[in-house]
Formats: structure tokens, C-alpha cells, sequence
């Protein structure tokens, strides 16, 4: 078992300044993970109480020092140890007129670090994640609050993602099916009743009222990006809340109703060949923002061509989402082709908003396959990393991913071209389902080599930046639920199948001029069938050779370009792997002394990058 969570009751005399009737914590308990110990203690009715204090002892609970003073409302601290095998116990006290009169101790409870496998970090980290929807979520809505401390302020495509972290957690025992389920109906009863634009939510709303709030001067209407995000979470809900107790049937009706109420189509201006971002009632099209792609927008185009009431013709998905001319693009970068979009394929958030639903592996448009395409722009963004062009202290094949997050001067929008050395861990962990191995040594290295700064209460703080020595203690919904939902994704598929499931996706796919497709397969990724090795290396001007040892046979394309992976293409081959053993020349002709990338693709989607440098003759 990775967390020994120990409890021992140890009874103590009165504290000296304890008021009467000043009652302790009842209870407290504490879990060791690998490197930190979480103590969590039931909170205190009082109505003069100003905070905890809490203690630890290193030696069995034989003697015990003060480490924190906390506010009313907490009741949980992460005891960072920063290595294994580190047993601790801890006892908590309550605290009236900051400190002045101070109750009798709890009782005492005491765990020890232990090594965790993978699985056990992953359970981890999303249970952490998961928390942020259900312990910080707002009081009467139950939706998700825009961030930590933002009071009523909740956000409308963020409690989307929140819903698809309730799945997860009903589904992983965190919380039961009826605590969901009791969340869920909470949060569609106030959507009900929440102010609505031509069926679409705002971006903010108060928690409380339900009323709008703005986001920016002229966004004080409908966005109709948070709610496809808002619906997404929606649609798979009503999927996984199944049963035929009146309860569950009632949810799904309201989610329909919900769902059938958004006038997509009402957001063309007309019958205008694009849909449109933003509408107000106090400034009509003032925010003129144009959903074309490609950015984070994908599922709009989605839904509202499947909206059983108000939907667009899929045509629009041409006319609208891809009709810039340079929608679909032959750039490469460190070897890797980004099919669509600009800057490496721009912030991570881009790959992860549209997909917590939308399973792109078996799909693909005229353009690509979109599982590949945000495959590839996670690998583009570890070897920026790896790279490091910027010089930023830390980058690394384990500390990577650039997105849109707090910052040392602010909220802002990272991606390869707009790096200012900024690391927010939702962009590697949400990537998980497109690359497991980088994802997971990017979690490792958060937690291990990061944590004592970089985890808290709700998992890992929204964002790093070494060069200025700068940790976040910010959450934000938007960045917490894709942790959640998509490491999920990589590890059962669960939401995938849920959204996916619903009966009006696939038809409208297929308007929009979708068509299935088999490059990557339906399930969890097989091993490798195939290894690939460059000799030697380094290389000379002259003869490369590539190395195939192949599990079945492949049809496989080559690229090779310069250190940095970019345009333009210095090599092109293409060629087919027997089983076994294959050796492909690969000639040099006059190419300059340095590093160059080789990227293999294979006719079932898989790809490899391999380095060589190239030295003079």
C-alpha cells in the first residue's frame, strides 16, 4: 500500500490560555504519499474561532513543534518531506483572537512517505486535481469557480471540464455515484435558471444569481465557446448517468433540454457562412470575433452542426472553421509535420479544450487526423524543450509544455514562438493520451524534483518559471479539469466513449465531412512493433544508415532536416520493412557539419525522431 495513514489518540491536559468550552479538531488524519504527508482535521464550530495551529513531531509523537498557523477555512496542509521512508505525526489545536486562547490538542495522528509506481502517481495527481471541482466548487451552484479565491465569480466551459472531472471521480470510487449525481443536478438546476443569450451562457456568471458578468468591456453576453465546453461535459454526464431511477432519467431530460436550447445557428448573423464567438444584449456584435480555425474552438463547429434543434448545415465547417486558405499547412517542426496551424501548433490548450469529449483517434477531415496533429504538437513542444533555444533554466526532456497560464507579470499565452520561460504542468499532463512517456517523466519531475513548491492542496500550483524563481500559488478551472479528463482518456478512455456515444456526434461528423479512419488504433497504444536506430553516429559526409527491426511488416516514410527540425525538408524517402531486420541507406551529400533531425512515420500513424550529427570528413 503506498499511503500508511496511522492513527493513534493520545490525550492531553487542558492547554495553558484554553477557554472553556474551546473545543479541538475531533478527529484528524494523515496520508503519506512519496514524498509529502497530507494532514486533513474536521473543522471546529465556533463562532469565535480565527484558525488551526498545527504540529508535527519527527520522533513517534514523543515531542512536537508549531510548523503552521492556517484561517478558518482550511483543514488540510501538504507537509512536503521531499523523500521516502519519512514518518511524521501531527496533532492540531483550534485558535481564538488569533492565538490569544487556544483549544486542547487533537487527537494525533501520524503516516510515512513510500515509493509509488506510476498508476499510484497518476492516481495521485488526479485525485488532487479532481478536488479543485469538488471541495472548492461554488457553494449554491455547485459550478466550477474560475480560480482559487474568486469567490461567486464561477466560469462556464471550466464547470464543463469540472463535470467531466465528477465522472471521473464517481467512476474511480473518489466520490459515489449518488454524491455526483446529487452535484450534478445542483449544477443543472441553476443552469436552468442562469441568464441565457439565444440559449448560449456567458463566459463569468455569479454563482449565486446566475447573472452574467463580464468578462471584458463588450463580453457581457453569450459565449458560445464556453458553452460547447459547458455542453461537452454535459453530453457526457447524460451518458454515464444511465440508469432508470427517476433521478438519473430526470438529470438526462434537463441536460437535453439544456442541450436543445443553445441557437447555434442563431450565432451565424444571419445565415452568415461562419459562426461567431460573442454576442451581447447591450452591445450586439461588438466583440466581431469569427470562430475560424485553428485554435482551441474545434468542437463548436462540431456541436452545432449536431444540435437536434438549431443546427448549422456542416457545410459551414469548410465555410467557417477551415476556410483560411492556410488552414491546412506543410510546416514541420523538430521533424514533426503540425498539419494544422502556426507557432508549432501554437499554445497546448489548443490540443486538449475541444478533445476532452471529442475522441479524434478514429476520425479525420480533409486536412488530418487530429489525434496525430495534437500528437505531434505535444512532441514538437518537448523537443522545443529539450532544445531550449530561449537558454531558460530548467527546460529538459522532463520539464516541458507551454499554454496559455499565470505568469510572473501575469495570465498569458505561451507556445514556442511567445516563450518567456513559463511551464504550466497542465499542458505535459493533459497531453498524456498523445504522449504517455513524456507526459509521465514531466509528471515525475513536477512532483519529485518540484513539489515542495509546485504541489498543494489541489495538486500541482497552475505554472513555473525557473529564470525568475517564480511559483504560482494559483489554481484555475480551466487548466485543473484537462488534468483530470484527459489523463483519464489515456488510461480508460472513459470520456471519450461517453461523449462519443451520444447519438447525434457521429452523424454530424460525418456533415461536416469527417471520415473514419484507422492510422491510430481505437484502443490504448500497443508496444512498439517496430525499432529504429541511426548508424553511425556521428555520422560522415558520404553514407547514414537507418536500422528498421520490424514486428510485422510496414510501409514508412522518411524526413530529415536541420537541428531545429524545420523547413525546409533536406531529405525525402519512402520505403517498405520487411520482417526483421532492414537497413536503409540514407546518402549525405555536402550538408553542413552540425545536428539533424531524422523523423520515421509509419503507415499505421506511429513515429520516431532520431538525432545524428554530422562531423567533416
Amino acid at each position: 500500500m503506498y499511503r500508511r495513514v496511522i492513527r493513534m489518540v493520545l490525550f492531553f491536559g487542558l492547554a495553558p490560555g484554553a477557554a472553556f468550552g474551546q473545543l479541538p479538531p475531533a478527529s484528524v488524519e494523515a496520508e503519506g504519499y512519496e514524498r509529502h504527508i497530507e494532514v486533513r482535521w474536521q473543522a471546529v464550530s465556533d463562532a469565535q474561532l480565527t484558525g488551526y495551529q498545527i504540529f508535527r513531531s519527527s520522533d513517534g509523537g514523543l515531542t512536537f513543534e508549531h510548523i503552521r498557523t492556517v484561517g478558518t477555512t482550511t483543514t488540510v496542509l501538504v507537509d512536503w518531506m521531499g523523500g521516502t521512508a519519512a514518518a511524521r505525526c501531527y496533532r492540531v489545536r483550534s485558535v481564538r483572537n488569533n492565538g490569544l486562547s487556544v483549544s486542547d490538542f487533537s487527537p494525533t495522528a501520524c503516516a510515512q512517505t513510500a515509493p509509488m509506481t506510476d498508476e499510484q502517481l497518476l492516481d495521485m495527481v488526479q485525485r488532487y486535481t479532481f478536488r479543485y471541482f469538488w471541495d472548492h466548487a461554488h457553494p449554491v451552484s455547485g459550478m466550477a469557480r474560475e480560480r482559487l479565491n474568486s469567490g461567486d465569480l464561477v466560469t462556464t466551459g471550466g464547470s464543463g471540464f469540472g463535470i467531466m472531472a465528477l465522472v471521473v471521480g464517481a467512476e474511480r470510487g473518489w466520490i459515489t455515484r449518488q454524491q455526483a449525481l446529487d452535484r450534478l443536478v445542483q449544477i443543472v438546476s441553476f443552469l436552468q435558471f442562469a441568464q441565457r443569450f439565444h440559449g448560449a451562457f456567458a463566459h463569468w456568471m455569479d454563482g449565486t444569481t446566475g447573472k452574467a458578468q463580464p468578462f471584458s468591456p463588450y463580453d457581457d453576453g453569450a459565449d458560445l465557446v464556453e458553452t460547447a465546453f459547458l455542453m461537452q461535459g454535459l453530453l457526457a454526464a447524460r451518458q454515464y448517468f444511465d440508469r432508470t431511477d427517476p433521478q438519473e432519467a430526470g438529470l438526462r431530460a434537463a441536460i437535453t433540454s439544456l442541450w436543445r436550447g443553445v441557437e447555434w445557428s442563431w450565432f451565424r448573423r444571419g445565415n452568415g457562412p461562419v459562426l461567431y464567438w460573442h454576442w451581447s444584449p447591450n452591445y450586439g456584435w461588438q466583440m466581431n470575433f469569427p470562430l475560424r480555425g485553428f485554435n482551441e474552438t474545434h468542437l463548436v463547429y462540431i456541436l452545432a452542426a449536431a444540435s437536434p434543434t438549431h443546427s448549422v448545415p456542416g457545410s459551414l465547417y469548410q465555410s467557417g472553421w477551415a476556410a483560411n486558405a492556410n488552414y491546412c499547412t506543410p510546416a514541420i517542426f523538430f521533424g514533426y509535420p503540425i498539419f494544422t496551424g502556426s507557432n508549432g501548433g501554437g499554445p497546448m490548450f489548443f490540443a486538449h479544450y475541444s478533445y476532452l469529449g471529442f475522441d479524434p483517434r478514429g476520425w479525420r477531415d480533409g486536412c488530418c487526423n487530429y489525434f496525430i496533429r495534437n500528437r505531434n504538437h505535444a512532441l514538437i513542444q518537448w523537443e522545443y524543450a529539450k532544445a531550449n533555444p530561449k537558454k531558460h533554466i530548467g527546460y529538459s526532456a522532463e520539464c516541458w509544455g507551454l499554454t496559455a497560464c499565470d505568469a510572473p507579470n501575469g495570465y498569458g499565452a505561451f507556445d514556442i514562438a511567445n516563450d518567456h520561460g513559463t511551464i504550466a504542468p497542465t499542458a505535459a499532463l493533459a497531453s498524456m493520451p498523445y504522449t504517455p512517456e513524456q507526459s509521465m517523466a514531466a509528471l515525475r519531475f513536477f512532483y519529485r524534483h518540484l513539489g515542495e513548491r509546485l504541489w498543494g492542496i489541489y495538486g500541482f500550483y497552475d505554472a513555473f518559471n525557473l529564470n525568475q524563481n517564480w511559483f504560482a500559488n494559483s489554481y484555475l478551472a480551466i487548466d485543473q479539469g484537462p488534468i483530470v479528463a484527459m489523463i483519464e482518456n489515456y488510461r480508460t478512455g472513459l470520456l471519450w466513449r461517453l461523449f462519443m456515444k451520444n447519438p447525434e456526434i457521429e452523424p454530424a461528423l460525418l456533415a461536416c465531412g469527417f471520415t473514419p479512419d484507422s492510422a491510430v488504433s481505437a484502443h490504448a497504444p500497443a508496444a512498439s512493433l517496430l525499432n529504429v536506430t541511426v548508424y553511425p553516429n556521428p555520422a560522415r559526409n558520404g553514407q547514414l544508415w537507418v536500422n528498421l527491426t520490424a514486428a510485422a511488416p510496414m510501409a514508412y516514410h522518411i524526413e530529415v532536416a536541420d537541428a531545429l527540425g524545420r523547413t525546409p525538408v533536406l531529405h525525402r524517402s519512402e520505403g517498405y520493412a520487411e520482417i526483421g531486420e532492414n537497413h536503409v541507406p540514407l546518402p549525405l551529400v555536402s550538408w553542413a557539419k552540425g545536428w539533424y533531425v531524422l523523423r520515421l512515420r509509419t503507415s499505421d500513424g506511429q513515429q520516431w525522431v532520431r538525432r545524428f550529427y554530422l562531423v567533416d570528413d
